[in-house]
């Protein structure tokens, strides 16, 4: 049976009447997204000709985890409401949105201590999906994503440390806010990892987003300004499973519409980090073969899981330890494994951050976007191993740790679907830029909807050409792109043929061409490995290998390369000079 609490609080002028519900499990008419009914009223209009509060009439429900006076938190797992007190307090982010107008409805489904990106949760249930029913919602902070997508209330607050708000709203086909690392108060939150974590929000309607980002960042007026460039991150877009033209490709054709192509620019992001961020150096990921060195975008995904579990632990040990929480196999598995930290690898993340922030700041200035995938890959299935899998959050967080450890504001947008599943792009502003960014969003909206429709049906309308056809239509663009020099252009083209086409040699070793050209030895490394694990035979892989391995330093491993080349294609004289330059360096 429900029960009832009927509880006065008092906050700055307004009397607020919570009315606490916690709900049978059996009952998904909510689609499982709420713990807690509640009610935090605003308080009364004021006179004319003053203007009405700014977000009156609006509802809103929060992750559990935010103190509300006269409530226990759960933190997503009842070991915690049990052995805790009811709140003192409430969180400032909450009192102000409440003074704000709006009015607060509920408490929302999170993981387990907030430390999951699937959303899924044994002891609450899992919210559902409305988007794709039989996938994650996305997490931490699933509740609030699905009460906003499943229109129960016009807006949520989340915590985003690791992508708990940009996840969800990439999942669940809504608008995600991650504000700049500092901007929005924690106090009065559970901290999970207090150099990371931040107060996000969802919204389906750009200008609801804006006008709760206005109440909660407090930023002082200022006059909309458009973007002076958006740089699109490439390479961050070549390893997604959604074409080019339904995600960056849709932000480029927004973008010429409304600002001109003048304002574009395309980067290798990984490079550019690469250069920018020296102490990236410092961290583990390097393999002595040559075969993968970790990009500068996976190791910073190793260290904002690192800057994780280290702060959790700091803040919540002494419980774990006391209680022993019974966890989803994913949170057990990043606190019970074994984990030893030293002061260098402390001060070492701290300088990366550092630079992060230093290195985005620095591409970005006062008006630029940078636009990059939300997630790399769709939902995975609910109940599955999938998103458990080192390759799925590998990809994952190389996406969420730009924002995430240079602590500048992203948000998640929309643009339909694609196979079935929502798509996403965000956009990045530097640190401290967050009002510019929703005034950019508000901007760009809904140009971008069209386009993303635009894209959409052009490629519904009828599958006249084969995917085998279309993928060869973009190699020959690739190659043409080549040939004219336009090697991000042609990396483009090429990867547009191996998503249409993923088991074709040739397409990687093209790519690779391109990024050697770009220097971008590791990803050539990449892409020549796995043409020779589809074609033993592909001279050219081979040859393209040991050169990238050989600029990476690798002199023996490229040595062997150039030798199979050399047993495939006995007349190669490139590979033939290659290897006998290499071998006289060790005579």
């Amino acid at each position: 049976m429900a029960k009832n609490l009927l509880v006065l609080l008092g906050l700055g002028l307004a009397g607020i009447v919570l009315i606490t519900r916690k709900l049978n499990k059996s009952v998904r008419e909510d689609f499982g997204a709420f713990i807690h009914k509640l009610q935090l009223l605003p308080p009364p209009q004021p006179s004319p000709p003053k203007a009405p509060h700014p977000l009156t009439s609006l509802t809103f429900a929060l992750s559990d985890l935010f103190h509300i006076h006269g409530h226990v938190p759960s933190f997503g797992h009842p070991d915690w409401a049990r052995t805790h007190e009811p709140s003192s307090s409430t969180a400032p982010a909450v009192s102000a949105l409440v003074e704000g107008g709006a009015t607060c409805v509920a408490t929302t489904v999170l993981d387990d201590l907030a430390l999951g990106i699937g959303g899924e949760n044994k002891h609450f249930g899992t919210p559902t999906n409305p988007a794709v029913p039989a996938r994650v919602p996305g997490g931490s902070s699933s509740g609030a994503a699905v009460a906003v997508a499943a229109n129960f209330v016009d807006f949520a607050l989340g915590i985003d440390t690791t992508g708990g708000v940009r996840v969800p709203a990439g999942f669940c086909g809504i608008l995600g806010f991650r504000p700049s690392h500092g901007a929005v108060s924690h106090m009065g939150i559970i901290p999970i990892s207090t150099s990371l974590d931040t107060v996000g929000w969802f919204a389906k309607d750009p200008n609801i987003l804006r006008r709760v980002g206005h109440i909660l960042l407090q930023a002082p007026f200022v006059m909309q300004r458009s973007p002076r460039q958006i740089v699109i991150a490439d390479d961050c877009f070549q390893h997604i499973n959604v074409p080019l033209d339904r995600s960056s490709q849709v932000v480029v054709k927004a973008t010429e519409k409304l600002f001109g192509r003048q304002v574009l620019k395309h980067i290798n992001l990984g490079d550019y980090l690469s250069s920018r961020v020296p102490s990236l150096k410092g961290c583990s990921g390097q393999k002595p073969n040559g075969e993968v060195k970790a990009s500068s975008l996976k190791l910073l995904a190793h260290i904002m899981q690192f800057l994780q579990r280290h702060e959790f632990r700091l803040k919540h040990d002494d419980w774990m330890n006391t209680v022993k929480p019974d966890l989803h196999p994913g949170v057990s598995a990043q606190l019970h494994e074994k984990f030893e930290v030293s002061d260098a690898e402390i001060e070492n993340s701290k300088s990366v951050r550092s630079e992060m922030r230093a290195a985005v700041n620095s591409l970005l200035k006062d008006e630029g976007i940078l636009v990059i995938p939300t997630v790399a890959d769709p939902p995975p299935k609910l109940g599955g191993k999938e998103i458990l899998s080192e390759d799925y959050q590998s990809r994952a967080f190389s996406l969420l740790s730009i924002a995430s450890i240079s602590g500048c504001c992203q948000v998640s947008i929309p643009l339909g679907f694609y196979d079935k599943y929502p798509v996403s792009v965000s956009l990045i502003a530097r640190h401290g830029g967050d009002r510019f960014l929703l005034d950019t969003l508000q901007t760009v909206y809904t140009t971008l909807q069209e386009q993303a429709d635009i894209a959409s049906k052009s490629k519904s309308s009828g599958n006249v050409v084969s995917k085998e056809q279309s993928a060869e239509i973009a190699k020959e663009k690739g190659n043409q792109a080549y040939k004219d020099k336009q090697w991000q252009k042609a990396i483009g083209f090429y990867t547009e043929a191996i998503k249409l086409c993923g088991d074709n040699a040739t397409y990687y070793s093209n790519r690779a061409q391109a990024y050697l050209e770009l220097e971008s030895y590791l990803q050539a490394v990449e892409d020549c490995t796995k043409a020779i694990s589809l074609d033993k035979k592909n001279v050219k892989a081979y040859f393209r290998r040991g050169t990238a391995r050989q600029m990476l330093g690798y002199y023996k491993e490229a040595i062997d390369d150039f030798k199979h080349a050399l047993v495939l294609e006995p007349t190669n004289k490139r590979a033939a000079s290659a290897a006998e330059r290499l071998r006289k360096l060790f005579q």
